[in-house]
């Protein structure tokens, strides 16, 4: 919403009138010509801007004054070049003056006129109008036009390409190819600017060229890169650091045009391109790749000694390499620039941002040569000594994490190919780095990208992938709202039968995990003791090596070494305290929806023995679980809606369980504490224990679960809750009734147990408030619901009907379906019966 006075300053432009407004655009002009242009100028563009851009019609503004706003996008004041750009963007030229138009504004490119220009290509005509300009402009010579006009052309042919890449034709692809060959290859390599340092002995000699140099000083013996130094670039330095920011770019979609690829495969090899985020925004200087940004400040700032003496050059272009087509021949260079780097990111740097923009550099040049590998597989040959060295050279130094990963989607993708072992780059991936950096936020986002972007590889080419989980959860339980999205992707791929289990046990425990990844940080933080201050018990027991092995199982970096612990009550009580701290609830919040994932997911790779397992872990792990508000009723919540399901797919189970599920609904405790999973396993226990589900059903199992329950109903029944415990919730006392009636169905020995039982039950309420329930209401519904069922039981052959229906029977649920007319002649009755 704007303010009063924004909207009354918004109404003035949409009314202004004609004349008035011809006025102004006289007064505009006039003051458009003067020499000097201040504040009053200023202010009347803004006016200006704020009337064209009040209104949905496009205003057409004076010849005149349309020229004289168009040559300020050209004036040394960027406040000027803003306010022309943004006044020029609300207002078209003319459709027979657009080529004009083009060719006056790349004329005099720079970042703004760029905007403008992208803003205004109405249609894929002008963009590929836009494209023929520039391409053009690239072939003239550096004298023809302004020195800076070339650093802006490349961006915008980037952003092109990333948006239509269509409008390039195969001409287009060549002249750049060729261009980017002699920007990479064959830039200058002494210093521009000047590198006297003036004063009265300047003299001739100290205007001679200095050549660039090496970041750790030395003087360059090699062709130029983005890793060289000056005291200043010339245009074609600068225009090497943004051919090689686009390169990747640039091999990853030359393709379409002359292929004729689908924009979907070409958005799907951009994707699989592991590398920073790349940036199309004008008011960066056009950098295209996010870290080389320090490449700006580096040219600012440095002011290195270089050595006086110029080293020839030591590489020279094969004559073979330049018989090469276009696009083979930029493939070639840009193989070369790529070793060049890696060669020169050995050497020490003097600052900090320099070792920042190596870093940088590498990763770029680890993803360019896997393109230029994926588009020529002969390359792959030469280059996986070079990124071997590299790894061997790096992999100790987890400074180098995120270089490492490009290093290993190299080896996934050409790994096998080259027949190499990859052992060594995968324990780094998956057990160094989430273990010692799981709380480096840069690297996390960057792995699960990694994963997720490779999931099928991995699943099919890497082992280690599918035993690393409980290492990889260590991401989740560090910071589970900045990574519980790729989680959501990637779970299900680690859920198999041979990890069902283990990993069930280990998404219950993620709190506790989480809890202690932040003991292990602040035990390397805190001192050991602290006088004077009371110290944390948990931080006691995680340095105490009598629960040392609690916490070691927790911090496990593979599978297999066991499904869970003996002592997890031990634990819990160990890590009490961390209950209410931020990070710890984090992640309790974010399990209940992986539960869902992963039983979603389990069903479909799980035999029905496994299934039965997982019924077993419920049931006992629904008392085993850290003490946090709400996340115990969650995980019951969540196990009960999962029981029901695998029971319903699977009836058999309950017979398997059989034990298990009596031994736990035959606890009374379990009523009030596990009012959710109890009273599922209850209905279960009603549903499916029955020869039409199991064949294996016998009346002995039907009679002794009856007996257990019984025995709980009677139990709740007849006294008050515990001490500190509520009454126990009328669902469970009528679903306890219910599977009572259900199992004396199927056994009719036991119709008149139950029937004396509800109607007891009918004659203890009618003497008034009874301990068990609070509520009057409740009370009466238990009632009701016990003397339908008294008077089901009267009649044993239609209570198995009705309580017990064949499939054939409820299978149809004519009720629900849509297709039918029986749901409108319901609800026709209904609202029959429910008007006055």
């Amino acid at each position: 919403m704007y303010s009063h006075g924004s909207e009354s300053l918004i109404k003035q432009a949409r009314e202004i009138q004609e004349p008035e407004l011809q006025k102004f655009h006289s007064r505009l002009g006039k003051l458009l010509q003067g020499k000097e242009l201040g504040h009053e100028t200023v202010d009347s563009l803004q006016r200006l801007h704020l009337i064209l851009s009040a209104t949905k019609y496009t205003r057409a503004l004076p010849p005149e004054l349309q020229k004289r706003v168009q040559s300020l996008l050209s004036s040394p004041a960027e406040q000027f070049q803003v306010l022309s750009s943004a006044v020029l963007r609300e207002t078209l030229p003319l459709s027979d003056q657009k080529e004009n138009y083009i060719q006056e504004n790349t004329s005099q490119l720079n970042s703004h006129v760029a905007a403008l220009l992208l803003s205004q290509a109405g249609s894929r005509a002008d963009v590929t109008s836009l494209c023929a300009q520039l391409l053009r402009s690239l072939e003239s010579r550096q004298s023809e036009g302004p020195a800076n006009s070339l650093t802006h052309t490349l961006p915008i042919l980037n952003t092109i390409l990333t948006h239509s890449p269509e409008c390039l034709t195969e001409d287009h692809v060549t002249l750049l190819s060729k261009k980017l060959v002699d920007w990479l290859r064959y830039a200058s390599i002494t210093q521009g600017g000047s590198t006297s340092s003036g004063g009265f002995f300047t003299g001739p000699r100290s205007r001679q060229p200095v050549p660039t140099a090496e970041l750790d000083g030395t003087v360059s013996g090699d062709f130029f890169t983005v890793l060289c130094v000056g005291q200043g670039f010339t245009e074609d330095q600068w225009m090497n650091v943004y051919s090689f920011s686009m390169l990747r770019h640039w091999l990853l979609t030359y393709h379409f045009v002359s292929n004729g690829n689908s924009t979907a495969d070409t958005a799907h090899r951009l994707q699989l391109s592991l590398s920073f985020s790349l940036s199309h925004s004008f008011s960066n200087d056009f950098f295209l790749s996010l870290d080389l940004s320090f490449l700006t400040s580096r040219v600012a700032d440095d002011r290195s000694e270089v050595d006086g003496s110029v080293v020839s050059m030591v590489s020279a272009t094969s004559s073979s390499s330049r018989l090469l087509p276009p696009k083979e021949r930029v493939r070639e260079k840009a193989f070369q620039y790529c070793q060049r780097l890696i060669e020169q990111s050995d050497r020490k740097a003097h600052k900090r941002t320099d070792t920042d923009l190596q870093k940088a550099c590498l990763v770029e040049a680890v993803c360019i040569l896997d393109c230029v590998c994926e588009e020529d597989a002969s390359l792959v040959y030469r280059t996986f000594p070079c990124i071997k060295a590299l790894f061997g050279r790096l992999s100790s130094d987890l400074s180098f994490a995120r270089v490492l990963l490009p290093i290993a989607q190299f080896y996934l993708n050409h790994g096998e190919m080259a027949a190499v072992d990859c052992e060594s780059v995968w324990k780094l991936v998956f057990d160094r780095f989430p273990a010692e950096l799981f709380n480096d936020h840069f690297l996390a986002h960057e792995l699960l990208r990694f994963l997720r972007l490779n999931l099928e590889s991995l699943q099919l080419r890497v082992p280690q992938y599918t035993r690393s989980f409980p290492n990889l959860l260590k991401f989740l339980a560090w910071d589970s709202p900045a990574v519980v999205d790729d989680f959501v992707d990637l779970l299900p791929s680690l859920v198999t039968a041979g990890t069902a289990v283990e990993l069930l046990h280990t998404l219950l425990d993620l709190p506790c995990l989480s809890a202690t990844l932040v003991l292990q940080v602040r035990s390397t933080s805190l001192p050991i003791s602290e006088p004077g201050g009371r110290g944390l018990l948990s931080l006691d027991a995680f340095r105490s090596p009598s629960f040392r092995g609690l916490f070691l199982f927790l911090l496990r970096g593979e599978a297999g070494a066991g499904d869970t612990i003996d002592r997890l009550s031990t634990l819990h009580e160990l890590l009490a305290e961390t209950a209410n701290w931020p990070r710890v609830v984090q992640c309790a919040q974010t399990v209940p929806m992986l539960l869902h994932i992963f039983f979603n997911t389990v069903i479909t790779v799980a035999d029905e023995k496994l299934l039965a397992h997982l019924v077993l872990v419920m049931l006992e792990r629904s008392s085993l679980l850290l003490n946090i508000p709400k996340y115990n009723k969650e995980i019951h919540r969540v196990f009960s809606s999962h029981l029901l399901r695998l029971c319903k797919l699977h009836p058999s189970l309950v017979v398997d369980q059989s034990h298990e599920l009596l031994e736990f609904a035959g606890a009374t405790a379990n009523v009030y504490n596990k009012e959710e999973i109890y009273t599922h396993a209850v209905w279960v226990l009603g549903e499916y224990l029955s020869v039409s589900c199991d064949s294996r059903c016998s009346v002995s199992l039907i009679t002794s679960c009856f007996e257990a329950l019984e025995a709980v109903l009677f139990e709740i029944t007849s006294s008050a809750p515990p001490p500190g415990a509520d009454c126990p919730a009328p669902r469970v006392v009528t679903t306890l009734m219910s599977a009572l009636a259900k199992l004396a169905s199927r056994s009719h020995d036991l119709i008149p147990r139950v029937s004396l039982f509800l109607s007891k039950l009918r004659t203890v309420t009618r003497g008034g408030p009874v301990a068990w329930c609070s509520d009057e209401e409740d009370l009466v519904a238990i009632v009701m619901r016990g003397e339908e069922l008294w008077s089901l039981l009267k009649a044993p052959g239609v209570a198995q009907s009705v309580l017990t229906p064949p499939p054939h029977v409820t299978t149809p649920q004519w009720h629900r379906d849509t297709n039918v007319a029986m749901p409108l002649r319901l609800r026709a009755l209904t609202n029959l019966t429910h008007s006055h």
